[in-house]
């Protein structure tokens, strides 16, 4: 048997020590499969006497992890700190440059420096392994590397923030309210106390723009992703949603167009019979699209200890069973120095269709001002209906819900935009694209 594989962790907390229970639990078990033993030879976190539940004895404690990743004893540098920059940045780039391999969960670290941290890991002829950053326990990183190489990617989006389904799935089933499901969701722990970074869409964004670098081979732009929360999503809206036959879920979407790479994050109807519209609760969806296996779609937990821990152990593994001298597989599929520069896809030339949901004055003459803005501009209505209270009192605004077939957003926004100066609305429209899974 090869000689034991040793690691360092840098982070104890939920995912931190469920991976050293695991690695405790089942060392044989990854050995006999691994072809070596794996052991865990240092840790570091912030608090050294926390009783995390496992078993620390025997390990080496760095209270600095970056101290850790220039002079402990191991082979592996594991990253479950999380942030872009600080310590988790240092500790990365030190472990790196040291030729040790690294393993991170952390995906705000990629978004902001992971094509610096692959160029690094090539160049020293380390392994920068990230599955757990996407997705959870999801193994979406491996099966668009290595899995589905040769596949030309034509779209990837999914769900892939549970805090934001976890929300909107109990705004439809028990009918609350967006504020009522963000406490909820604080209190069983599925949204920080300050939840802007999941519900206001940053956290999928991050996600996203990693998979956007593997599907499309470009340098990962972040910054360049429209971004919209689910903030805004009222009950009114899930429930004229369920009306035409849709469910609302938060998207991620990265697509190809004819004048560029497409990343969006926003409020998405979806069709009720679609498998993706299935995915309730904390659960996390990956759908890929690809010129030569079609349509594939992955479903999992998105986050927690143990799936989170799982991602993790699957990328030490590779690592251990890797040898030598061995081809290193490049952190985004192909040579950093070989990707390209992002070129962004006005989201103003997006493609598909519309719910548009106006609350108006009750006055004659409105539904044909409206149907008139949107023949305007091109837009074609599917549908055009009024939702009344059962109880309407007459002179009380009215809500008019409609639905577009194909169309842009240069038309859409300018149609809202006309409709605006008509001195009918009352407060802001609501617009909800609607994306139309092929086949999943």
């Amino acid at each position: 048997m090869a000689d034991a594989l040793r690691i360092g962790i840098a982070g104890l907390g939920t995912v931190g020590a469920s991976l050293v229970r695991i690695l405790q639990q089942r060392g044989n078990e990854l050995a006999v499969a691994c072809g070596r033993q794996i052991t865990i030879a240092a840790v570091s976190a912030r608090n050294r006497n926390r009783d995390r539940g496992v078993d620390l004895s025997g390990m080496a404690w760095f209270d600095d992890p970056a101290e850790m990743a220039e002079k402990a004893e191991i082979d592996v540098f594991v990253e479950l700190m999380g942030g872009a920059n600080g310590a988790a940045d240092a500790s990365v780039r030190a472990a790196l440059t040291r030729g040790l391999h690294v393993v991170t969960a952390n995906k705000a670290l990629l978004a902001r420096h992971g094509v610096e941290l692959a160029k690094l890991a090539e160049e020293k002829g380390a392994l920068l392994n990230y599955e757990a950053a996407v997705a959870g326990g999801i193994p979406v990183i491996k099966t668009m590397r290595e899995s589905l190489t040769g596949n030309s990617f034509t779209r990837v989006y999914g769900i892939m923030n549970g805090t934001c389904n976890y929300i909107l799935t109990r705004m439809e089933k028990e009918g609350l309210s967006f504020a009522d499901c963000l406490k909820e969701a604080q209190r069983l722990g599925y949204a920080e106390a300050d939840p802007t970074f999941d519900i206001e869409g940053n956290d999928t964004a991050h996600k996203l723009a990693i998979l956007t670098t593997l599907a499309f081979g470009n340098r990962i732009a972040a910054d360049d992703i429209y971004l919209e929360g689910i903030s805004n999503i009222s009950i009114d809206d899930i429930h004229a949603a369920a009306d035409l036959g849709y469910r609302i879920k938060l998207l991620g979407v990265a697509q190809k167009t004819d004048t560029g790479i497409e990343q969006r994050v926003h409020p998405t109807m979806v069709p009720y019979d679609s498998v993706i519209a299935q995915v309730d609760g904390v659960t996390n969806a990956v759908a890929i699209e690809s010129d030569i296996l079609g349509e594939l779609l992955m479903v999992g937990p998105g986050a927690g200890g143990n799936a989170t821990a799982s991602a993790v152990l699957g990328d030490i593994t590779d690592i251990a069973k890797s040898r030598p001298g061995a081809q290193r597989v490049p952190a985004f599929g192909r040579p950093a120095e070989l990707l390209e520069p992002y070129r962004q896809a006005e989201i103003k030339s997006h493609e598909g269709g519309y719910f548009i949901r106006l609350t108006v004055q009750d006055r004659t003459g409105v539904f044909a001002s409206i149907a008139s803005k949107m023949a305007e501009n091109g837009i074609s209505l599917e549908s055009i209906m009024q939702r009344s209270k059962k109880q309407h009192v007459e002179g009380e605004p009215q809500t008019i819900i409609l639905v577009t077939h194909a169309t842009t957003e240069a038309s859409v926004r300018k149609a809202v935009a006309s409709i605006r100066t008509e001195g009918y609305l009352v407060g802001d429209p609501q617009v909800i694209r609607i994306e139309r899974p092929k086949s999943v």
